[in-house]
C-alpha cells in the first residue's frame, strides 16, 4: 500500500529553522525522481520554503505543499496515507508530537524525527509500538545528533571485535557549535518533567521483553581522567546511552553480555564542576513555572547561527571497545552537529527508509536496528566520517 502513495518522503515543520535546512539538504540531495512534499500549518510560510528551495533547485518551484497541524488528527491523518516516510522537526515532542506518531503507526507509515526527549521515547513506544508492529510501520526516533554519531558509531564499532564474546564499549564526545533552540527547550521541559519520565521509563522497563540469555548494562565508571585522551570524562546522563543500549539488545552482534558507557569529554577540572553545576542549577530552575518561563525564553524557536557560524561547527565522538583479547580504537567525525549534521542525518535517515533495502519490521526502533550499516554508508558517502582510528 505505501508503496504507491503519491509522495515517498513529507516534511514536517519545513517553515521551522532545522526543518528549512532538512528541506535545503533534499533540494541538494534527494534523488532524481524523488516525490516528496512539504507539510506545516502556515501555507503562506510554505510559499517561501519552496520558494528559496527553488532557487538551489528549479524543479522545488513545483513541491506539493500539505496544510497540517500538530493539533488537527485529521490533517496528520491524511498526511501520513499520503506518503512512505514522514520527516518531523517540529518539538518539543513530548508537548507536540505524540498525534503524528499516532497517525504514522496507524497509517503503516514510515517516520523519523530527531528528538532527544527520552519520556517522548517511552511513551510512543508504550501507546504506539504494537499498532506498528502490526502495520509495518518503522517509527525511528533520535535521528539527529541525539543519536544517530553514537548509536551508529556503537554499532560501527562492535563490528570491528569478535564475535560472540563480551564486549565493552566506551563512546567520548566532543563538539564545538550552538544547540538548536529545539534542543535546548527540550532539555528544560525534560529537567521540569523529571518525575513523569521516571514513571514512564519504569512502566516501559516492565513491559519491554529482554533478550533471552544476553546481558546488556552500562560500565561503571564514574568522572575520571582519561590519560591518553588527556581529558576529563564526564558521565553524559543524554538519551544517547539508552539508545545504544537498545539497539544492542535487539542485535545478536553485540555479544552475550555488552556494556556501554557515555562520556563528555572536559578539558579541566575546573568545567568538570562548572557543568555539573550548571545542569543542578537549570534542573532546579525548571521545576517552578515563573522561573521555567524564563529559561524558556531565552531563546526562541525557529531561530539558529549564520550559515559562517555553522561552518566552524564540529563534533568527534572516539569509540574503545575491547572484547575477546582485541582492542580496538574507532572515531565518528563531522560540521555543524546542531543544525547542519542533524539535517543531514536526518534526510538521509528518510532516504534510507524510503530507498535502500532494509529488514522488514515495524514498531519502534533505534537508527541502528532500522538502518545500520546502509545509514552509516549513506552518511559517509555525505561527509560525516566513521574510521577506525587503532586496533590491537
Amino acid at each position: 500500500m505505501a508503496a504507491t502513495r503519491p509522495y515517498d518522503i513529507v516534511v514536517f515543520g519545513a517553515t521551522g529553522y532545522t526543518g528549512g535546512l532538512t528541506a535545503e539538504y533534499l533540494a541538494h540531495q534527494a534523488p532524481a525522481g524523488t516525490k516528496w512534499a512539504l507539510a506545516g500549518r502556515n501555507r503562506e510560510k510554505l510559499e517561501a520554503v519552496r520558494a528559496r528551495l527553488a532557487q538551489i533547485s528549479p524543479p522545488c518551484a513545483q513541491l506539493p505543499l500539505l496544510t497540517a497541524d500538530a493539533t488537527d488528527p485529521a490533517s496528520l491523518k491524511s498526511v501520513a496515507e499520503s506518503t512512505r516516510v514522514i520527516i518531523t522537526t517540529v518539538g518539543p515532542y513530548i508537548l507536540h508530537g505524540e498525534p503524528l506518531v499516532a497517525a504514522c503507526a496507524a497509517a503503516g507509515t514510515d517516520y523519523v524525527d530527531l528528538t532527544g526527549e527520552p519520556e517522548f521515547v517511552d511513551l510512543m513506544w508504550l501507546r504506539h509500538h504494537e499498532q506498528a508492529v502490526k502495520t509495518g510501520a518503522r517509527i525511528v526516533h533520535c535521528c539527529g545528533f541525539d543519536s544517530i554519531p553514537h548509536d551508529l558509531g556503537a554499532y560501527f564499532t562492535v563490528q570491528q571485535l569478535p564475535e560472540g564474546v563480551p564486549l565493552t564499549v566506551e563512546g567520548y564526545v566532543r563538539a564545538g557549535g550552538t544547540f538548536s533552540a529545539g534542543t535546548y527547550h527540550s532539555a528544560i521541559n525534560a529537567f521540569a518533567r523529571m518525575r513523569q519520565s521516571m514513571r514512564t521509563a519504569k512502566e516501559r522497563r516492565e513491559r519491554e521483553p529482554r533478550p533471552a540469555n544476553r546481558k546488556i548494562g552500562s560500565t561503571a565508571a564514574g568522572v575520571r581522567w582519561h590519560k591518553s585522551l588527556k581529558t576529563w570524562l564526564v558521565p553524559f546522563p543524554s538519551i544517547d546511552p539508552q539508545v545504544v543500549k537498545r539497539s544492542a539488545a535487539a542485535i545478536d552482534r553485540y555479544g552475550p553480555d555488552f556494556r556501554y558507557g557515555h562520556y563528555i569529554q572536559v578539558k579541566r577540572l575546573a568545567m568538570v564542576a562548572g557543568l555539573i553545576g550548571g545542569a543542578g542549577t537549570l534542573m532546579a530552575l525548571a521545576q517552578l513555572k515563573p522561573t521555567r518561563e524564563w529559561l524558556l525564553a531565552r531563546k526562541s524557536s525557529g531561530e539558529g547561527p549564520t550559515p559562517e557560524q555553522r561552518a566552524k561547527s564540529w563534533f568527534r565522538v572516539r569509540f574503545h571497545g575491547e572484547g575477546g583479547g582485541k582492542r580496538v580504537e574507532t572515531e565518528v567525525s563531522g560540521g555543524d552537529p546542531g543544525y547542519g549534521e542533524t539535517s543531514k542525518m536526518l534526510a538521509e535517515s528518510a532516504l534510507c527508509l524510503a530507498f535502500d533495502t532494509l529488514p522488514k519490521r515495524g514498531g519502534q526502533q533505534t537508527p541502528a536496528t532500522a538502518m545500520g550499516n546502509a545509514l552509516i554508508e549513506r552518511l559517509k558517502k555525505n561527509g560525516i566520517k566513521f574510521a577506525v582510528t587503532t586496533a590491537a
